[in-house]
């Protein structure tokens, strides 16, 4: 059966900090607009920073659907499966926000990551997700699967970038400026960093 929570703490909080994948998804208010599941991966690039509020990077490589959403209405749910152990699915329902790289809360939010993301020239933002909503569910019909390991391609793919180069990047790929639907994304060139 499932319960919701209060906050994050104990075992709730231990839960997500060990797994290796989430799941984001967002959608515009336009009832025709397109609704965005995102997973997000590698260690050490997520981070629970209260016991309401959790926060993940967003790296270069893909579309900023996420970030429009954020930047139109606000929602998001991200979610957690158990692939291994006891069967266990957590949902956190809130309201996001792209925190930028020009951001004055950018550098104490920063520290909550894995050193090796903090000076990423792919880091395009800090998502920051306060929580209206905690809740599990039993995962029954998720199946066992087995980590193996964070892949490097991504990492190696954007470790050659500059801060310049990346720039450029994401002014030429689609759909990092505006989103499918056409909201705002990344504001372009991307902002310099606070530090």
């Amino acid at each position: 059966m499932g319960k919701t929570y209060e906050r994050l703490d104990g075992r709730l909080r231990a839960f997500i900090e060990n797994q290796p994948l989430l799941f984001t998804a967002t959608a515009p208010l336009a009832a025709d607009g397109h609704v965005n599941v995102s997973p997000k991966g590698l260690r050490g690039s997520f981070a629970v920073v209260d016991d309401r509020t959790v926060a993940y990077l967003d790296l270069g490589g893909s579309g900023a659907e996420t970030i429009a959403h954020l930047r139109e209405n606000g929602r998001i749910t991200l979610m957690w499966c158990a692939f291994t152990g006891p069967p266990n699915i957590v949902r956190v329902h809130g309201r996001g926000e792209p925190v930028l790289r020009d951001d004055p809360r950018w550098d104490s939010l920063l520290p909550h990551f894995g050193d090796e993301f903090r000076a990423r020239t792919d880091l395009r933002a800090i998502i920051l997700v306060t929580a209206q909503r905690i809740s599990d569910t039993c995962g029954y019909a998720v199946p066992f699967m087995e980590y193996a390991g964070d892949r490097p391609l991504h990492t190696q793919r954007f470790a050659r970038e500059t801060e310049e180069s990346f720039s450029a990047y994401c002014e030429k790929k689609e759909h990092v400026a505006t989103s499918l639907d056409g909201l705002p994304g990344l504001p372009l060139p991307l902002p310099p960093r606070t530090s």
